[in-house]
């Protein structure tokens, strides 16, 4: 895949994990910090095999992000609904 294919790739993965970090249980500060010195440090990367496994990494952040997001909403639903069991 040429590099101008990657480009709007990666900016779409940015954008991505950007809004994912909207809820970081750490604050939104602390998260947009440290993906922009995630991507700021693999800006000089110009080889597309080097920029497909960079892309493939930050695939799998997104998806752990998801998961993190996902327990916590589990977490909450069962805390509403089973709380009252574990009292009696």
């Amino acid at each position: 895949m040429s590099g101008k294919n990657l480009r709007p790739r990666v900016i779409e993965l940015y954008k991505t994990l950007l809004y994912y970090g909207k809820e970081y249980p750490l604050g939104y500060d602390y998260f947009r910090e440290r993906l922009k010195k995630a991507f700021l440090g693999n800006k000089d990367v110009t080889d597309p095999e080097k920029i497909e496994q960079l892309i493939a990494r930050g695939e799998f952040v997104k998806k752990e992000i998801e998961a993190l997001y996902m327990l916590r909403k589990y977490r909450t639903l069962k805390k509403r609904y089973y709380s009252d069991e574990k009292k009696n």
